[in-house]
């Protein structure tokens, strides 16, 4: 298969991530693949995410159920005073002093949201992709992320690698996001190097360790998994190009649990919404931290003590 060509990139305006600024040379930032065109072939897509460790697929949701899926999360934000109400709902403007990233609490009681994420329409996708029947994570990781801020460059492993590590995420926006709101980028290559699956695939942000004195609850959290706060040196130090794109309602992006990526800066005044969410055959062992009705996920139950 051949690889996908480096793109121009005299076009990419001035992007930042975790406020430092993007090199924009065409080795160091690139455009994710389309994978559109093998859509409907799940013998390519394997061979591509394989190879690319992500799959992007522009438009596979109907529009109209992101926008319901949407319009769901914005009004909640409004009627808990979470975005400006000199503004639509739907616009999700944030207040001045609005710190919000993560809030999963939106997911709950959410059907529109569910049958975007849960329906036969990406069910069935990863059914074909994975070869039988899936089952996914009952805990959904809901973004509204604030003007100014984005995500460190990880990897999911350090946060559900206790049950199959063929687990694979979707990310969804909830609205278009354009390079100024921000969207996910990808370390091309990274989900195949050593010392992403030999070294920090084998760390768990929810072990402690017991031999080198009291563990209380914020020295057993004192890693937040994240690889470095600056995503210029982690692509420095592991090689490839920070791939992303503008993104669209209805897009769909697909990726390995090792493959490393982040955020860029939300530079809008705008909360950006945004999903993840799980899924692995149902025949595989599972992470127990993201199953049953109310998920233990990186709570007290969660930790586990070792000797270091």
């Amino acid at each position: 298969m051949t690889a996908p060509t480096q793109t121009s990139t005299a076009h990419w305006p001035r992007l930042t991530s975790q406020g430092r600024e993007l090199d924009t040379a065409p080795n160091a930032l690139g455009q994710l693949r389309d994978s559109t065109c093998v859509r409907d072939n799940p013998g390519e897509l394997r061979e591509r995410m394989v190879e690319d460790g992500y799959l992007f697929l522009p438009g596979f949701f109907d529009p109209a159920d992101v926008t319901d899926a949407r319009r769901s999360l914005t009004s909640r934000l409004y009627e808990e005073g979470l975005t400006d109400r000199a503004f639509p709902a739907d616009l999700a403007v944030a207040p001045a002093d609005s710190n919000l990233t993560f809030k999963p609490d939106l997911a709950h009681d959410n059907d529109a949201l569910h049958r975007l994420l849960y329906g036969e329409r990406l069910l069935g996708f990863y059914e074909s992709l994975l070869g039988g029947p899936v089952r996914h994570y009952d805990f959904t990781w809901m973004r509204a992320v604030a003007p100014g801020r984005g995500t460190a460059p990880h990897g999911d492993v350090v946060f559900m690698g206790r049950g199959t590590h063929d687990v694979y995420t979707a990310w969804v926006p909830l609205g278009d996001a354009d390079f100024e709101l921000g969207g996910l980028m990808v370390l091309e290559g990274s989900h195949r190097r050593a010392e992403i699956r030999e070294d920090y695939a084998l760390r768990d942000v929810d072990t402690y360790c017991t031999n080198t004195g009291p563990a209380t609850e914020g020295e057993r959290e004192r890693w937040n998994g994240s690889l470095s706060d600056d995503p210029v040196e982690v692509r420095e130090r592991l090689g490839g190009r920070w791939l992303t794109a503008e993104f669209r309602a209805g897009d769909l992006l697909t990726f390995s649990i090792y493959l490393v990526h982040a955020s860029l800066d939300n530079r809008s005044n705008r909360i950006r919404l945004s999903s993840d969410s799980r899924y692995q055959l149902a025949s595989e062992p599972v992470d127990e931290r993201w199953i049953g009705e109310a998920p233990v996920g990186h709570g007290p139950q969660a930790k586990r003590g070792l000797i270091c």
